[in-house]
């Protein structure tokens, strides 16, 4: 019994030391204050493969050509090759979406879409197909399937050469405010009388074409003729700057 009191006390105190530890404000750790971190330096990498496009442009640009809408952004384009919107129905350029051509001939298309919007405010020409390689040319040519003797109305002989293949011929349609091609009666690459620019009033009495077609055709020849493109017989988007013989004087044919 007489430790009690001693106990008592003990526990007396141990109770009010918990009580003053859990009235105590808790302390916040002390702020420290650090050096922003500095980036790290990365590590050199090789040069990444080049895109078969960067291969593509860049036998163009050796080439002497010129991408159109570097002179002229108001020309629109969409590169058929690029797609499988055409009549092989593979992509054969690959990353490849601007058009090339030699500096004379794409001046003359910058004329073209200036006299284009003189008649038609708002309006763009939309370009299908303007340089292409002589490698594509040969894919295209053993892809046609016509006789042997027709093959030359829509496809040139690799052998021989196209203009698109110096840089000087261009495949393309007029387009309207939005962007959005104007009715020519058939699409890009039809292979057929419907085409003909030659056909186009026959068509028109059998009613296979309409007036509104042949006069959106009609508007495409006339800004190219005028300034200095020539159209073909078959193909109503097919122009041509200059003859194939003054191609090979001038220019080197594209592989």
């Amino acid at each position: 019994m007489s430790n009690c009191p001693i106990l008592f006390r003990a526990l007396l105190g141990g109770a009010l030391v918990a009580s003053l530890l859990a009235c105590r404000p808790e302390r916040k750790p002390a702020e420290t204050t650090t050096a922003p971190a500095v980036a790290a330096k990365p590590a050199a990498t090789a040069p990444a493969t080049p895109r078969k496009a960067d291969f593509a442009e860049q036998s163009l640009k050796n080439a002497g050509l010129v991408d159109v809408q570097t002179l002229d952004p108001a020309i629109l384009v969409d590169l058929k090759y690029s797609t499988t919107d055409n009549f092989v129905g593979v992509d054969v350029y690959g990353d490849l979406t601007r058009a090339y051509l030699q500096t004379v001939p794409a001046q003359k298309l910058v004329k073209a879409q200036q006299l284009l919007v003189e008649s038609r405010p708002g309006y763009h020409l939309l370009i299908y197909d303007a340089a292409r390689p002589r490698r594509v040319q040969q894919i295209l040519w053993d892809t046609l399937k016509k006789p042997p003797r027709l093959k030359p109305l829509y496809v040139a002989d690799p052998k021989e050469g196209s203009i698109h293949n110096y840089g000087a011929a261009v495949d393309l349609t007029i387009a309207d405010e939005r962007g959005q091609p104007l009715d020519m009666g058939t699409s890009f690459d039809f292979f057929g009388e419907l085409a003909y620019p030659t056909k186009e009033d026959s068509l028109v009495k059998l009613g296979k074409l309409t007036l509104r077609q042949i006069t959106n055709r009609r508007t495409l020849r006339e800004v190219m003729r005028r300034a200095g493109f020539a159209p073909i017989d078959s193909e109503w988007w097919h122009f041509n700057a200059m003859s194939l013989e003054r191609c090979k004087q001038e220019y080197g044919i594209i592989e």
